[in-house]
This record gives structure tokens, sequence and C-alpha cells, in this order.
């Protein structure tokens, strides 16, 4: 697909981010066709390059799964010449991101007030743990501990076990879904009146939105919520359970209509004319007598024989896999959520492909994770005009 057709194919974004918030909104950025330039530290860049083991072609995974569909250029935000590069470069964007400690840009004239001054349609992303203002701005947040503070922990795990995190960074992963979906509404915003905007992204008042109904159930109840193990609080059964065979596979009965359907097929029909099991809320307050009984059931079976079973009555169920199975599961094959991408010193890695499906406009990935610094040189003489004395002369500075 050629630039001009790509969904943001006309909009440059300065990505001044590193570790993963950051750098996972501005590859969906990339992924919908921008111009992402990767500003990284000389000799050192992102951290997650060095975050491994696993590694491809010297780089580690972890680098490699945020930061496709990017240019790489190595400045040195400490040098007043690579201060001035970041400036000239901001001019030409349309969007800048960047995860700094709060005030830290603004100490070297790199912050939203500075830059707009040359650019007033600049759509500035600042994502940090806590925000922008408040009693914990200048604190340090990171994935672990804002999981911890913004209550997932507290319910998340076996009932008499410890606080339990999410086996993925699922809170700097939302904070770059909100960022990235803010910044497209300011470029619409911009569109209709020319002005760019400051946008200030938090991690904890991420998690804090996405709580959804466990976070509605505690404002409108008052309780705070309970450890439920795979359980859910409002669904009941709603959880994994072990089969004949040993196997786990998980059950959402997720209507009275289907509670019905199973009962029959798993012979305990009986349950349903049970007034402590009649509905849905009914199941919930009754859990721990019924969640046994319907344990008991599940152990008649194999885990093979259930999902069969379950998938020809339209009773939502489901196969726990490890990532063996998910990534070579005809589902995701047929909707091509594994890319090989060639790469300068693996060969080809493999990576997860975007998951936005547009008819019109469909992500590709046309660029691999840069090397360090890759495009210095490309990209300074084609924003600014540099030439290689210019260039040598910065690196003689340790300005890039």
């Amino acid at each position: 697909m050629s630039e001009e057709n790509k969904p943001l194919g006309d909009i440059v974004v300065l990505d001044l981010s590193r570790v993963l918030a950051g750098p996972y909104c501005t590859m969906m950025l990339g992924d919908l066709g921008a111009d992402v330039i990767k500003v990284e530290r000389p000799g050192a860049g992102d951290d997650t390059r060095h975050w491994g083991p696993p590694e491809a072609g010297g780089e580690a995974a972890y680098y490699l799964c945020i930061n496709r569909n990017k240019r790489s250029v190595t400045i040195n935000l400490k040098s007043p010449e690579g201060q001035d590069i970041i400036r000239k470069l901001a001019i030409q964007s349309d969007i800048v991101v960047e995860n700094y400690k709060v005030g830290t840009l603004d100490k070297i004239g790199l912050g939203y007030e500075n830059l707009k001054k040359d650019n007033p349609g600049l759509i500035y992303c600042s994502i940090t743990g806590f925000g922008q203002n408040g009693p914990y701005k200048d604190k340090p947040g990171y994935d672990f501990m804002i999981q911890g503070m913004g209550g997932v922990m507290s319910f998340t795990g076996e009932p008499d076990g410890q606080p339990m995190k999410v086996g993925v960074a699922i809170v700097d992963i939302t904070a770059g879904l909100f960022a990235c979906n803010a910044i497209q509404a300011a470029l619409r915003h911009r569109e209709k009146t020319g002005r760019g905007q400051y946008i200030d992204i938090s991690l904890l008042d991420s998690i804090a939105a996405w709580l959804a109904n466990v976070g509605s159930n505690y404002l409108v109840s008052g309780k705070n919520p309970e450890r439920y193990g795979n359980g859910h609080p409002n669904i009941v059964p709603y959880e994994p359970f072990k089969t004949k065979d040993g196997t786990y596979i998980t059950l959402a009965v997720g209507n009275d209509h289907q509670w019905e359907k199973f009962c029959g097929l798993a012979g305990i029909t009986e349950l349903t004319h049970d007034p402590r099991f009649k509905t849905n809320s009914l199941r919930v307050v009754n859990r721990q007598v019924l969640i046994p009984l319907v344990t008991e059931s599940m152990l008649k079976k194999t885990g093979d024989t259930w999902l069969r079973e379950l998938d020809e009555l339209k009773i939502p169920s489901g196969p726990i896999n490890t990532l063996d199975k998910l990534f070579s599961d005809p589902q995701i094959e047929a909707r091509g959520m594994v890319a090989q991408v060639p790469h300068p010193t693996a060969g080809s890695v493999p990576l997860v492909a975007s998951p936005m499906k547009m008819t019109e406009t469909p992500c590709e990935i046309t660029r691999h994770p840069p090397l360090l610094g890759e495009h210095t040189q490309e990209i300074l003489l084609e924003k600014l005009g540099y030439g290689k004395k210019k260039m040598n002369q910065l690196k003689q500075d340790k300005a890039i």
C-alpha cells in the first residue's frame, strides 16, 4: 500500500519513549502508517534491547515485539547540539511521545510549552506512572507496582493465596492503548481547529479506568472485591474445570439458557430446578455449593469430548493453551497473527501481527525493528539536510 493511502501515512511521530508503554503506542501508530522516528541513546539505546534472553540477531525478543515500523536515530539529549536536533525534528513532526519523569524534558527545553512555540499544531503525549499533577507525580512508576497500587493484585489469585499480578505487563500495554487512542482523537481535533494539544497519560489512571465492572461493583456497593481465583465475581459457572483425562478447559456459562443446556449435557438437570441455582444471581450467591457439583460432573468426560459437545450446543468453552498451541492454532493462522519479518542480523524474525483488521487500509509491517541508530544519517539528511561533514562533527561532539 502506498504511503498516502495509509490511515496515518502523512503523520510523523517523534518517539522519545523507552521500554514498553510508549513504544507500544508508537508501534500501533506505525502499524497505521505513521513515520515513527525512534530517538535512542548513542551506544546504549532502548533498555529493552538488552532484556534477553531470548534474542534474535543480537536483539532481545522484548525489544523486537514493540518496535517494528520505526526508524532509529541516536541522539544525545544531554548535549546542547542533540537538544537542538530534537527541536528541529519536532518542528517537522505531528506528534511527540515521551515517558520521562515529570519535568525532565522541560528542564532541557524539550517540553510541550517549548516545542509548541515553533509548532502550534504539535500533539505532545507524556506517559508517566502517576501523571503530571498530584502528590505522586514525582514518584517513579512501574507496571508491577502499579498493579499493586491499582488494586488488581488484591483481587487476583486464589482466595487463600498471596496477591497475584497479571502475567503480562498489562498496565503498560493499556496505557499505550489509551495514549494511542487519545493521540488519534487529538489529530481529529487538529483537523478541525489547526491546534495541537498536550496529552497526559498516567499508568495509575489507566489501571483505574480498566477495572471496569470490578471497579463499578465497588463504587456501587462499597465492598472490596474478593479473590475468586479463576472464577468470576458476577457470573457462575465461569472458570476452568478439570476433565476426565486430567486436562483443564474453560467453561463460561453466560446466561440462564446456557445453564439449562449445560445441565442437560452434563446429566445434572435436577440443578436447573434447584431454587438455589435457577438464575445467575442465585448461582453467584451460592457458588460455594454449586462449583463442587459442576466440578464433579466435569470429571465424567475428557476435555476433547467436552469441547466438542459444548461447541455443538453453543455453550462458550475453550482449551487452556500453552503458547505453542496458541500460535499453531488454525484460527490464529487464518487471521495471520504471526508475521515473518526480514531482519538485517537475524535473517527473519517472527512477530505478532496487528489485531486491527481493516478492509481499505490494512496494517502492514513495512519496517523491521530497527538496529540501534540504523537510520541516523538517513533521517538527519532527509529531515534537516545535514551532510556528511555536519554529521561527522556531531559525532565528534558526541551529539549523535
